[in-house]
């Protein structure tokens, strides 16, 4: 991270006990728990429905492999290595999680432009996020970061991918609402996260000075967890 984050994190290189660590232990194996689980699972589902709990698994082994590398470097005080490591595994696991709402909504007869619209909207999203936190001004870069992200958030709630839910009706709608959720809820950690690293108009919120790390990793373990645990207990009932 440039000179605009670091001021704002605290050094805990080798202190086991900081919350910035502790989290980073707690994901990683947390990820792996879920990765596992969800591989191990895939068999008991009908064909058109393993690869959307495939995807999920794919979600969290992604964020584990990553969250080993991000604990190390987080343990030498290598901040700087964090989030780079940090965005190449959202700039792989984000679409996929965008990925997941066209697999279970195909049943309503979703195209490859929802598809394709998600993803475009999670990169510009994630890759203007990176630039803010980077050494681009935090301020526009978070901006433009923050209307792809509500753009997402109108997509699935009242844009195709809702009216496609509707649709579909059922285990399908009711699955569906709650990945919204996830999205409009769970989501909305990261722009805390980003507040509380970089400065600008929001400084003199509560968020600001709070370690960006600890928000991060809360909320991948809630999101990357939560949305692969809604996707296979859709799976598990259409398979029933």
């Amino acid at each position: 991270m440039t000179n605009l984050i670091l001021p704002l994190v605290a050094d805990v290189s080798g202190n086991v006990n900081d919350p910035v660590n502790f989290t980073f232990f707690i994901g990683c194996m947390a990820m792996m728990a879920a990765s596992a689980f969800f591989f191990l699972s895939l068999n008991q589902f009908d064909k058109k429905w393993r690869t959307s709990v495939l995807v999920s698994g794919l979600i969290t082994f992604i964020a584990a492999v990553h969250y080993w590398y991000m604990r190390d470097a987080a343990m030498a005080g290598a901040l700087e290595n964090v989030t780079a490591f940090r965005y190449v595994d959202w700039i792989l696991t984000v679409p996929l999680m965008c990925v997941e709402f066209y697999l279970i909504l195909k049943v309503a007869g979703a195209t490859k432009t929802l598809l394709n619209k998600m993803i475009l909207l999670s990169l510009v999203m994630l890759v203007t996020g990176y630039i803010g936190e980077t050494g681009g001004d935090a301020v526009i870069w978070g901006t433009i970061s923050g209307l792809a992200y509500f753009a997402i958030v109108y997509e699935i709630w009242l844009g195709g991918a809702a009216k496609l839910a509707k649709e579909a009706g059922g285990d399908v709608l009711a699955a569906h609402k709650i990945l919204c959720w996830f999205v409009l809820v769970g989501w909305a950690i990261y722009p805390i996260g980003y507040m509380a690293g970089t400065s600008g108009w929001y400084d003199f919120l509560p968020t600001n000075g709070l370690d960006m790390n600890v928000w991060y990793n809360i909320a991948d373990a809630i999101n990357k967890i939560g949305f692969g645990l809604v996707i296979y207990a859709l799976a598990v009932k259409k398979t029933a």
